[in-house]
C-alpha cells in the first residue's frame, strides 16, 4: 500500500553524499553480507522448527523408524545392509556387558541418518513441486491434467497439520527474470503514456543499456539469487524504507479501519481491553506457530517470514539509515492519553491479564487527572514528521536523559493511543464523518502516535477502533490478517456484558499503570516544535475520502465470470481518465510470497488494452458490445500482468535491483536513471479478506472490516485502496493532497462510482444499474462533475441506528 510512495522516493536518498559512501564497498562483499544475513535468519529459526516438528515429518516419525529398525534387528533382519555393523565398529568398546547398548546406539544413529535423508528428500521434492507456476498461468476455471497431477503430488508431499513456518525451507527462491524480457515489458508498459518522440528516446536508452551494462549487472544479480534467500527483498527493505530520510507519517504508514456500521461497545476502556487482549492472543498463537500458513487454492503455501516482526518491533532512526529492532518478547504495552505516556503490564504471574483487568488499567489512565509536562505532549511528533537523521540525533540525547521512558515505549509489544475524541460513521453527516475517521487514523494530530512502532492501536472515545501501521517491517496482508483475527475475537469470542464492559471481574490487586517521565532539556524543545510544525503541515495537506459503493459487489462480478480485481482496476483507469483527461503510470501492488522472503511486485495497470477500452467508453459512436469486447481484452491483459508479477516475472523489482547493483559497481546508466525518475500519479491496492470463516457475512453482514488506506504517492496524484465487504459492497479509500490544484479525492470518488456503473451496464445483468457518463468528450473530462450521481455514502446508516 504505502510502499508506492517509498518506491518512488527512494532514489533521492541514494544521491546524497552520505548515501554514496555506502556504495563504496565491493559488490561481492555486499552479496556475501546479504547471504550471511539470510543464513543467520535461517539458523535463528532452526531450533524452533525442530521443537515444533521437522515438517513434513515429526519427531514421532523418528521414533517409529527407530522402532521398526529395532524390530527388524530382533527378527535377524538387517535393513541397513551392513551399515549398522560398521557403525558399531566405530563406537568405543565398553566391554562385553555393553554389547547390546552399542547395538542400540548404532540403530539410533542409522535411524537418525535415514530420517534426516528422508526429510531432506521431502524438502527437495516439495521445493521442486512448488517451483511449478503453470497453474497460475492457466485460464480462470480451467485446470490442465498436468496441474491436476501437480496438485496431487503437492498434497502427498505436504504432510499433515502444517504450522506457520512449516513450509519455509521448501519454498523456492525468487527467480531473476531475463533482462531482455524485463526491458521489453517495460517499454510496452510506458508506451501508452509517452509521446512518440519520448518513447523513441526511451527505446534508444534501453537498447544502449542492454548492449553496455545489462549483462554484467544481470550476472551479479544471478550470483546473489543463489547465495541469498531473495535477490531483491533485503535491498527493498533497506533502500526503499530504511534509507529514506523522509517523515514516516503519510509517507510510510497506512491505516486499517474498524467495523464500518457497528461499534460493539461505546465504553472506550472496555474496547481497548478486549482489543489488546485479542492482539496478545494472536501473538501467543504466533509464538507457538499455531497460525495456519496461507495457502492459495488450499494447497500452495505463501512465505510466512514477515509474521516474525509484527510485535515487539520498532524502527530505530539512524543518521544514514534506520534499522529494525525486534525483541523476542515484551510483557507490556505503551499507552498515550492526553499528552501523557504510560507503561501498562499485560501479564501477571498467572499469565496474560484478562480483558476486564486490562479494561481496569485503561480506565485508570482515563481517570488520571495529572497534566502532561511541558513538551511531553508533542514528543511523538519527532517520530511523525522529523527528518530521520535529525530524529536520530535527538534520540541519542533522549536516550541519555530519559532511557527508561524511551525503552518502555520502544520495547513495548505495541503502542496504544487512547484518543479523546469520537470518530466513525455518524447519521448526521456520514460522508464527512468517514473522511474525518480516515484522516484521524492516517495522521491524527501528528503527535499522538508513535510512528516508529510496528503498529499503533487507536481507541477513540466512543469505542471506535483503528490501526496505524509502519510499513518497513511487512506488507498489508500480514497486518490485515492480524486485524481480522482481532476484530473477530474481541467481538465474537470475548464479547461484552450487557452494560458494555468486558466480561469478568476487575482485579483491585493490580498495581497502577506506570507513568513515564521524560527529561526534556531546553535544546530539545526546538526540535520538537519543528517536528510538530511539520506534522501539522503534512496532516493538514492530506485530503482523505472514504465511501462504500453498494450498488453491487463481488457476487455481481463473479456472475460476469471476471476477476474482481481486474474489474475494479479497469474502472479505476476509466475514472482517472475522466478526472484528469489523460493516462498515467499506475502502481498496483501484487505479492511475491510464492517465493522465500518475497514481498511485492508492481502491476502496471495502465496498458494499451486498458487505454483502448477507456477511449471507447467515452466515444459516443462505440456500442456496448464493442466496449465490452475491449473491456474483456483489457481484463485479460491485466490478469496476465498480475500472474506474471506473482510468478516472479514482473518488471519493477528487477529494474530496482539492477539499479542498486549499478550503484555498487559505480556504473552510470541513463536508462535506469530514467526508470527511477518516473511519476506514479495513481497508486492502487486491494486489501484482501483472508479469513472469511471468522465472519458470518450472511447473518451479520455489518460485522466485516472496512479496509484501510494510505497516503498519495505523488504530490499531484492519488492513493486508492479498496476492499470487498461481503458480496455486495466495495469500500474505497482515496487520498490526495489539498495543495494540488489537479487532484480532488471527492471528485475522483464520484468518477469511480460513475465508472463502476458504466462498466456494469455493459453486461446483461447490469442493465438495470444507473448509467454514469458514457460519451463524455475527452476535452471535458476532469471538469464535468455536476452530472455525476451522488454517492451512496452512509446509505445503510439508517439500518443500524443504535450502533454508532
Amino acid at each position: 500500500m504505502a510502499e508506492a510512495h517509498q518506491a518512488v522516493g527512494f532514489r533521492p536518498s541514494l544521491s546524497s553524499e552520505r548515501a554514496e559512501v555506502e556504495f563504496s564497498a565491493p559488490v561481492l562483499q555486499e552479496i556475501y553480507l546479504s547471504g550471511l544475513r539470510s543464513w543467520k535468519r535461517h539458523l535463528s529459526r532452526f531450533w524452533n522448527d525442530f521443537l515444533t516438528g521437522m515438517f513434513p515429518a515429526s519427531p514421532l516419525s523418528w521414533l517409529f523408524l527407530f522402532s521398526a529398525i529395532q524390530l527388524a534387528w530382533f527378527l535377524q533382519l538387517d535393513p541397513s545392509l551392513g551399515l549398522m555393523e560398521k557403525i558399531k565398529e566405530l563406537l568405543p568398546d565398553w566391554g562385553g556387558q555393553h554389547h547390546r547398548l552399542r547395538g542400540v546406539l548404532a540403530a539410533a544413529l542409522f535411524a537418525s541418518c535415514l530420517w534426516g535423508a528422508l526429510i531432506f528428500t521431502l524438502h527437495v521434492a516439495l521445493r521442486l513441486l512448488l517451483s511449478y507456476h503453470g497453474w497460475l498461468l492457466e485460464p480462470h476455471g480451467a485446470m490442465s491434467s498436468l496441474t491436476k497431477t501437480w496438485l496431487a503430488l503437492v498434497r502427498i508431499f505436504s504432510g499433515r497439520h502444517p504450522m506457520l513456518f512449516s513450509y519455509q525451507r521448501s519454498l523456492p527462491r525468487q527467480p531473476v527474470p531475463s533482462v531482455q524480457d524485463t526491458v521489453r515489458k517495460y517499454l510496452e508498459s510506458v508506451r501508452p503514456v509517452l509521446s512518440d518522440e519520448d518513447f523513441d528516446c526511451t527505446a534508444i536508452l534501453a537498447q544502449e543499456f542492454l548492449r553496455l551494462q545489462a549483462s554484467l549487472l544481470q550476472w551479479y544479480l544471478w550470483l546473489k539469487s543463489w547465495w541469498a534467500s531473495n535477490y531483491v527483498s533485503d535491498w527493498w527493505e533497506e533502500f526503499v524504507y530504511l534509507r529514506s530520510r523522509n517523515a514516516l507519517m503519510v509517507n510510510s504508514n497506512y491505516y486499517m479501519m474498524d467495523f464500518l456500521y457497528v461499534t460493539p461497545t461505546p465504553v472506550q476502556a472496555a474496547r481497548a481491553g478486549n482489543a489488546v487482549h485479542a492482539l496478545l492472543l494472536y501473538r501467543h498463537h504466533l509464538n507457538r506457530q499455531e497460525i495456519l500458513p496461507t495457502l492459495l487454492m488450499g494447497m500452495r503455501p505463501l512465505c510466512s517470514a514477515q509474521y516474525e516482526k509484527i510485535f515487539n518491533t520498532t524502527r530505530i532512526p539512524g543518521i544514514q539509515k534506520d534499522h529494525i529492532r525486534h525483541l523476542h518478547d515484551s510483557r507490556h504495552v505503551a499507552v498515550f492519553h492526553r499528552g501523557r505516556f504510560f507503561r501498562v503490564g499485560t501479564h501477571s504471574q498467572s499469565g496474560l491479564l484478562s480483558p476486564r483487568a486490562l479494561e481496569q488499567q485503561f480506565q485508570r489512565i482515563l481517570d488520571d487527572p495529572s497534566p502532561a509536562f511541558p513538551h511531553e505532549e508533542h514528543l511523538a511528533a519527532l517520530t511523525a514528521a522529523a527528518p530521520r537523521d535529525m530524529w536520530a540525533q535527538v534520540r541519542r540525547s533522549l536516550k541519555t536523559q530519559s532511557e527508561d521512558a524511551l525503552e518502555a515505549v520502544e520495547g513495548a509489544a505495541f503502542f496504544v493511543s487512547l484518543d479523546s475524541e469520537p470518530k466513525g460513521l455518524t447519521r448526521e453527516d456520514p460522508a464527512a464523518s468517514l473522511d474525518a475517521y480516515a484522516h484521524a487514523l492516517l495522521a491524527g494530530r501528528g503527535h499522538d502516535r508513535w510512528f516508529d512502532k510496528s503498529f499503533t492501536l487507536i481507541v477513540f472515545s466512543n469505542g471506535k477502533l483503528g490501526l496505524s501501521v509502519e510499513h518497513s517491517w511487512a506488507d498489508c496482508p500480514i497486518s490485515g490478517h492480524m486485524w481480522e483475527f482481532t476484530l473477530a475475537t474481541e467481538c465474537f469470542q470475548l464479547g461484552y456484558s450487557a452494560d458494555g464492559h468486558c466480561k469478568g471481574h476487575p482485579d483491585p490487586s493490580l498495581p497502577q499503570p506506570q507513568r513515564l517521565y521524560w527529561d526534556l532539556p531546553d535544546k530539545m524543545h526546538l526540535f520538537i516544535s519543528l517536528a510538530l510544525r511539520g506534522a501539522k503541515t503534512l496532516s493538514g495537506d492530506i485530503d482523505c475520502h472514504v465511501f462504500p459503493f453498494s450498488h453491487f459487489g463481488k457476487s455481481f462480478i463473479k456472475r460476469c465470470h471476471l476477476s474482481s480485481d481486474s474489474f475494479i482496476q479497469m474502472a479505476l483507469q476509466l475514472a482517472h481518465f475522466r478526472d484528469r483527461g489523460q493516462f498515467c503510470l499506475t502502481y498496483e501492488s501484487a505479492m511475491t510470497r510464492l517465493f522465500l522472503e518475497g514481498r511485492t511486485e508492481t502491476v502496471r495497470s495502465c496498458t494499451r488494452e486498458a487505454c483502448n477500452f477507456v477511449r471507447a467508453m467515452d466515444d459516443k459512436e462505440k456500442t456496448d458490445p464493442q466496449c465490452l469486447t475491449l473491456f474483456r481484452l483489457a481484463v485479460d491483459k491485466h490478469q496476465a500482468l498480475l500472474k506474471a508479477a506473482m510468478s516472479g516475472q514482473g518488471v519493477d523489482r528487477h529494474l530496482f535491483a539492477l539499479y542498486i547493483m549499478s550503484q555498487f559497481l559505480h556504473l552510470q546508466s541513463p536508462f535506469l536513471d530514467q526508470v527511477h525518475s518516473e511519476q506514479w500519479q495513481l497508486a492502487t491496492s486491494q486489501i484482501p479478506v483472508q479469513q472469511v470463516h471468522l465472519f458470518d457475512v450472511h447473518n451479520y453482514p455489518d460485522y466485516v472490516s472496512s479496509g484501510g488506506g494510505f497516503g498519495p504517492v505523488d504530490d499531484h496524484g492519488y492513493g486508492v485502496s479498496y476492499i470487498f465487504m461481503g458480496n455486495d459492497t466495495i469500500t474505497f479509500h482515496i487520498s490526495s493532497k489539498k495543495s494540488s490544484t489537479k487532484t480532488d479525492s471527492h471528485r475522483l470518488g464520484q468518477h469511480i462510482e460513475a465508472a463502476l456503473l458504466d462498466v456494469a451496464s455493459l453486461f446483461q445483468e447490469g442493465q438495470h444499474l444507473k448509467r454514469g457518463c458514457r460519451g463524455l468528450r475527452e476535452e471535458d473530462s476532469g471538469h464535468r462533475t455536476s452530472s455525476l450521481p451522488c454517492h451512496t455514502k452512509g446509505s445503510r446508516a439508517s439500518m443500524t441506528p443504535n450502533n454508532f
